[in-house]
């Protein structure tokens, strides 16, 4: 499978993801949805990591490679768009646990990031999902992420 998703068009573009995560820069980690199953539970998202990140300038600024915590940031905000797809738009996922972490290739400046989410059990106070990130179709990162739904005012 090598298709250009650079190219696939936004079935989110950044202004809606916006619009469902509370996040906002330097830490809104998802820059487009291109996949949506909400039949099946999957999403699939974008992050384009650029030099102009501002991790860079501290995490190995001579051999500059992304924050694997962030990969695994990136992961959970895309399953909490799904989330927020399946119904449940009153609430707001909170990252309860991370588990089977695995990190398998550095992501560098000008990589493009594939999320790829699929639920495992949601419900309205929770549930988790399980996540990969690729590049090129190598993967780079998988985890379990579970979480907890919470009211603005809970938090």
């Amino acid at each position: 499978m090598s298709t250009n998703l650079s190219k696939e068009p936004a079935i989110l573009n950044l202004k809606e993801i916006q619009e469902i995560l509370p996040h906002r820069y330097p830490f809104l980690f998802v820059d487009r949805v291109i996949e949506l199953d909400l039949e099946n539970d999957h999403i699939t998202a974008i992050k384009c990591v650029t030099m102009n990140e501002q991790f860079f300038q501290g995490h190995f600024p001579e051999a500059p490679i992304m924050p694997g915590v962030l990969i695994l940031e990136a992961m959970a905000q895309t399953g909490g768009i799904l989330i927020h797809k399946k119904g449940f738009k009153e609430k707001t996922a909170v990252l309860l646990s991370i588990s089977r972490v695995k990190f398998r290739r550095p992501a560098l400046p000008g990589d493009l990031i594939t999320l790829h989410v699929q639920g495992i059990h949601l419900s309205s106070k929770g549930g988790k999902v399980s996540a990969r990130a690729t590049i090129n179709d190598q993967l780079v990162a998988e985890a379990e992420i579970g979480f907890a739904l919470r009211r603005f005012d809970q938090i």
